[in-house]
């Protein structure tokens, strides 16, 4: 098992993270489309950092609306996010990760609007804005 920088036991998770933070972030769960307090957060003074351990992961001005129904944006900064191939469902997706705790954001496609050709959807329970 890959090793974090920043890493808790599921105890310290469970009582540090509200419940559905808890679902998305360590069991990889998805919050329900248009649900999300950022999915329609638009803010160009600040950054999204994870929800369980405060990295830094996108910059405020990556952040566009895709209409999907999470929040999502064009690029993550440089060394924050983990890829892995994600086969579950029937589907080949690549699933994110925080690279300082390995906390489950979402996924990112190729089919984003911008020049980089790329749509990180992440779940709101898995960020924070801050200013």
């Amino acid at each position: 098992m890959k090793k974090y920088s920043t890493e808790r036991s599921e105890a310290e998770w469970k009582e540090q993270l509200s419940e559905e933070q808890f679902r998305v972030l360590r069991q990889k769960g998805t919050e329900a489309p248009h649900t999300g307090k950022y999915n329609l957060h638009f803010d160009e003074n600040g950054d999204y950092r994870c929800a369980a351990c405060d990295a830094k992961l996108f910059e405020a001005n990556s952040k566009f609306e895709s209409g999907c129904g999470w929040p999502s944006f064009d690029e993550s900064i440089e060394g924050t996010v983990e890829y892995i191939k994600d086969k579950t469902f029937g589907m080949e997706r690549t699933e994110i990760l925080c690279a300082n705790c390995g906390s489950h954001l979402g996924h990112v496609f190729d089919d984003g609007p911008t020049q980089t050709g790329q749509r990180y959807c992440v779940n709101s329970a898995s960020i924070e804005f801050k200013k």
